[in-house]
């Protein structure tokens, strides 16, 4: 339960955040005021910079979003910044997005399987490269707090590793390393919530009443990250950055239970759970996949506190206490108030995987399975709104228990399952994750592209298109066109399509009308309301 995999990860950004703004005070020393300039940020699909990148243009900077395909970057600020297309492990490209930059923020991480240290190090250094031949004068970066001295673990030793490595060079480096972030849509936050709204009685390791930490508000990381900017130091400059607050995990799971409205968690505590076991429980309980949930539950044993170098005094700021800061995320989780998530970032190694759209001469097999219906009655913003609805709280339309088999199958083999939910019942953005598909286009009014992000053996996709039929009837007649498809990867990937068969023809047909049914009933209640 760190901070640094919510660097990661996005849904759609806003303005609006978890907190209230800050009091700065004169605790600190002179802190020089920022001056507008242009930025460099990387993450900016991401959980902190989503919410980064209105606070930067807020004061006045001129904003450059680095991303691998502009496309992705479809946020409300998404006119008011400058997109460059590439990837911060191509030193090349990161030099020519940096080019007339002052600042760049780093706010990437990976937690995948296999080697991440090694694939984080060699991102760092090709984004410092980077950065030096386009005449960056600050990197700033967002760590994870820990004493080095201790046996860290391998994703909080990367994150320092990381901090290291972008300051083995000329260009000064602020790193910010802060610990859990409380706010709403980040991991580490949804998996304390998870846990506690979920499991009334828990058995839980001997360090969960061992281990402190010092949990920060998301606000306060976006004044901190800002305020960063005007830090004159040379070299590595690194700041600890902690809410007043330095709890155990038994604490903060009992506060949230009791700013929530719940009742008081049962804790029973056994010497013999491994951060192994008990990943695998946090994997079963909570929306995280295991990569994720394993890298976040093998820092428990680390204190994550402040020692030194402390960033709300060196950068003057006043963080909220961890009970206001828990109140607001709580708050801003049942008012669906959720700029940017954890699940908002699809993986980053789908660049050379197949897409829907690719032509039958670009080689791979496609399968397919389409329906279509029509209707007389329901308008095409109609048939829209409800397709785009589907998912989370509201689920399926159809075969919900279905669904959830198949959400209990991706959980069992190492997926998010279904309990990602969506970070809106109504809105979506491109990129915004719902259950354990990923929206990857989005056309207002017509059209809505998943792609799915389950286990399988293959790529797939499912998407609905809604066109209005051009013949004289009147009303005109809407229709839905619904398209599976799927690109098996071997011999298994064609067995696992023609073994779902029956299944398809089962449930995909009763989608396609329940869409539609709910949008007749829908027209049918809006025009009885009008009379």
């Amino acid at each position: 339960m760190t901070v640094s995999p919510d660097t990661a990860t996005n849904t759609g950004p806003s303005t609006a955040t978890d907190t209230v703004t800050n009091t700065v005070t004169n605790t600190g020393p002179a802190q020089v005021e920022p001056a507008p300039q242009r930025v460099l940020v990387t993450g900016a699909t991401g959980y902190i910079g989503g919410r980064l990148v209105p606070h930067l243009l807020e004061a006045g900077h001129e904003v450059v979003c680095l991303v691998r395909s502009t496309s992705t970057l479809d946020r409300p600020f998404s006119d008011d910044v400058e997109a460059k297309t590439g990837s911060a492990d191509q030193a090349d490209e990161v030099a020519r997005a940096a080019e007339g930059c002052k600042v760049a923020y780093y706010l990437i991480h990976s937690l995948d399987e296999g080697d991440f240290e090694e694939r984080e190090r060699a991102t760092a250094e090709a984004f410092r490269t980077g950065c030096e031949r386009a005449g960056v004068e600050r990197i700033i970066y967002l760590g994870g707090l820990g004493d080095e001295a201790d046996q860290l673990s391998p994703h909080l030793r990367s994150r320092q590793a990381t901090g290291r490595t972008l300051a083995d060079g000329w260009i000064p480096v602020t790193e910010l390393r802060a610990a859990i972030i409380i706010g709403s849509g980040s991991a580490s936050f949804e998996m304390l919530r998870s846990l506690t709204e979920v499991l009334p009685v828990m058995i839980t390791p001997s360090w969960v009443d061992r281990t402190r930490c010092q949990p920060v508000a998301i606000d306060d990381v976006l004044t901190a990250l800002a305020s960063a900017q005007g830090r004159t130091k040379l070299g590595h400059d690194i700041l600890e950055l902690g809410g007043p607050d330095v709890v155990t995990y038994r604490e903060m799971i009992q506060l949230y239970a009791e700013v929530a409205g719940l009742s008081r968690r049962r804790m029973l505590t056994t010497p013999i759970l491994s951060p192994r076991l008990s990943s695998l429980w946090v994997t079963l309980v909570t929306p995280l996949p295991a990569a994720l949930s394993r890298q976040l539950v093998d820092s428990l044993v680390n204190d994550v506190v402040v020692t030194e170098n402390s960033a709300a005094e060196e950068l003057g700021l006043t963080p909220l206490d961890l009970r206001t800061s828990m109140e607001l995320a709580v708050s801003m989780v049942r008012d669906l108030v959720i700029p940017t998530s954890w699940s908002g970032n699809g993986r980053s190694n789908l660049d050379a995987t197949p897409d829907a759209d690719d032509p039958s001469w670009s080689g791979g097999v496609m399968l397919e399975d389409r329906r279509v219906e029509t209707s007389d009655q329901a308008s095409p913003e109609d048939v829209y709104r409800v397709f785009t609805s589907l998912g989370g709280r509201q689920g399926w339309m159809w075969g919900q228990w279905m669904w959830h088999i198949r959400g209990a199958i991706d959980k069992a083999l190492g997926g998010s399952g279904l309990r990602r939910g969506r970070r809106h019942p109504n809105e979506l953005l491109l990129g915004d994750a719902v259950d354990f598909w990923r929206v990857v286009r989005l056309d207002p009014g017509r059209h809505l592209r998943l792609r799915a992000e389950m286990k399988l053996p293959g790529h797939a996709w499912i998407e609905w298109r809604v066109t209005e039929v051009d013949d004289t009837r009147t009303p005109p007649t809407t229709k839905l066109e619904q398209r599976a498809r799927f690109a098996p990867r071997g011999l298994f990937g064609r067995i696992y399509w023609w073994a779902l068969l029956p299944v398809h023809h089962l449930l995909f047909p009763r989608l396609a009308r329940r869409i539609v049914e709910a949008a007749e009933t829908s027209q049918t209640t809006s025009l009885v309301s009008t009379r």
